[in-house]
């Protein structure tokens, strides 16, 4: 016959087991939480590296094009993402606009500060040496078609 102290009938944990249970998830979440946050920053420089190299990529071939870089209007690079003649003017697509889209929606957003704005560099033909005030994402030089991404850690 069985006690009244036996395993088998225990429906409860004891005030020890539950603080181990405790601690341990402790050490764990100490352990694992600095990683993801690296891993969030890591993927952040990741996709600016990915979105830089596609945005100069694109301004190049779009310069094979027209024989010259595409120009900001309203903190935006249209040229980029609508369809343009010869001239680099926007228009809709067909024989009379034949050029792009180089971007299929808009300039990506910096993942830094969650901005596509277009500003224009401080300095045109000099590398930026820190990123401009006004939430912009990018910084564009004109004059050498050099995208930069506008924010702190980009200079760092």
């Amino acid at each position: 016959m069985l006690g009244k102290h036996d395993f088998g009938h225990r429906k409860a944990f004891t005030l020890i087991e539950v603080l181990i249970v405790v601690v341990i998830m402790a050490i764990l979440a100490a352990v694992i939480i600095p990683q993801f946050s690296s891993a969030t920053s890591d993927a952040k420089r990741s996709a600016l590296e990915f979105n830089t190299h596609t945005l100069r990529s694109q301004i190049e071939l779009y310069k094979v094009h027209h024989g010259s870089y595409p120009t900001i209007s309203n903190n935006d690079l249209p040229q980029l993402w609508q369809a343009t003649n010869a001239a680099g003017d926007v228009g809709t697509p067909g024989p009379s606009y034949p050029y792009g889209p180089y971007l299929t929606s808009g300039i990506p957003a910096n993942p830094y500060n969650n901005s596509n704005r277009v500003v224009p560099v401080t300095t045109p033909g000099q590398t930026p040496t820190g990123a401009v005030a006004g939430g912009a994402g990018w910084q564009y030089d004109q004059t050498t078609g050099n995208i930069y991404p506008n924010n702190p850690e980009y200079f760092q």
